[in-house]
């Protein structure tokens, strides 16, 4: 038998050997996960954001919102909180991925009860075409809108969102920004059973496009890499306020989260003007028509 024939024959019997171990150990947390789950567990915190949306526009418009239309809805999860918050809540999510809007069906509109199934609706379309019933509050959250890196696109995006609201509506958003957020880097954090990694991978300076993903690390070791993966704009906070004003809108609010005695984020957000320079900041934006 030659070298090469012998190398292979070598190579393949290793590779057995190692398919056999990794049967008889089972899958891994990383092939057992779904990364739904790990994305709501991690990323998302729907109770205090459906809070801030409830009464902020209670406290701008004195009434309770009714209508809600969350774009770039993903699995719909905080579509869902909103149906479940008051018996006249109701709930329109849109996304363009109708695989992830069918998981968000059999999960999270699944586990809602007969009731609040009626008063929720999932929608496959474009945000920039879609037609829904005028809203009381429309949102867009987790940056979603940012991957409209034109500045006329993202006019566009707002002024759809505009027209879509009742008089008194209210358009809700988040951002991020600081120092960090101009660099290539990893973030790790501990959550329950798992490891979330942020990864902005790529940014350039000239244009502002980012290319992020989430990865998530478990602990035997196993991972998920590009669980998520973004390309986006990374825009400033007064280039929003203005395209919010040339889209119409009659006034924009920065509310910006507090500190706590550790210098890290509170979760409670105030209405500011001006604010500290830091290296890494989020807030919303709310948006009057």
């Amino acid at each position: 038998m030659s070298t090469t024939a012998s190398k292979s024959v070598a190579s393949k019997s290793a590779s057995k050997r190692r398919q056999k171990r990794k049967d008889e150990r089972g899958p891994t947390m990383a092939e057992q996960a779904d990364r739904h789950v790990l994305y709501q567990k991690s990323v998302q915190d729907v109770e205090s954001e459906i809070d801030f949306i409830d009464e902020r526009f209670q406290a701008l418009r004195g009434r309770k919102a009714i209508l809600l239309r969350e774009d770039f809805c993903g699995t719909a999860n905080t579509t869902c909180e909103w149906v479940k918050r008051h018996k006249t809540s109701r709930g329109v999510a849109v996304d363009l991925d109708g695989e992830v809007l069918q998981w968000g069906r059999d999960h999270n509109v699944g586990s809602l009860d007969a009731d609040q199934k009626k008063r929720i609706d999932l929608v496959e379309d474009d945000v920039l075409k879609v037609k829904t019933e005028r809203a009381d509050v429309v949102l867009a959250m987790n940056f979603s809108y940012w991957l409209f890196r034109e500045r006329s696109q993202m006019i566009g995006y707002f002024k759809k969102v505009r027209e879509a609201l009742v008089d008194e509506g209210v358009f809700f958003l988040d951002a991020y920004g600081g120092w960090e957020a101009h660099q290539e880097i990893e973030e790790e954090r501990e959550c329950d059973g798992f490891d979330y990694i942020w990864d902005q991978a790529e940014f350039d300076p000239i244009s502002g496009r980012m290319q992020c993903y989430i990865h998530f690390k478990f602990p035997d070791r196993s991972r998920i890499d590009r669980a998520f993966s973004y390309v986006w704009r990374l825009w400033s906070l007064p280039e929003i306020r203005e395209m919010l004003t040339e889209a119409g809108f009659s006034k924009s609010t920065i509310y910006w989260e507090g500190a706590d005695e550790d210098g890290d984020g509170n979760g409670e957000f105030e209405p500011v003007e001006v604010a500290e320079s830091d290296p890494g900041w989020i807030c919303y934006i709310v948006a009057e028509k």
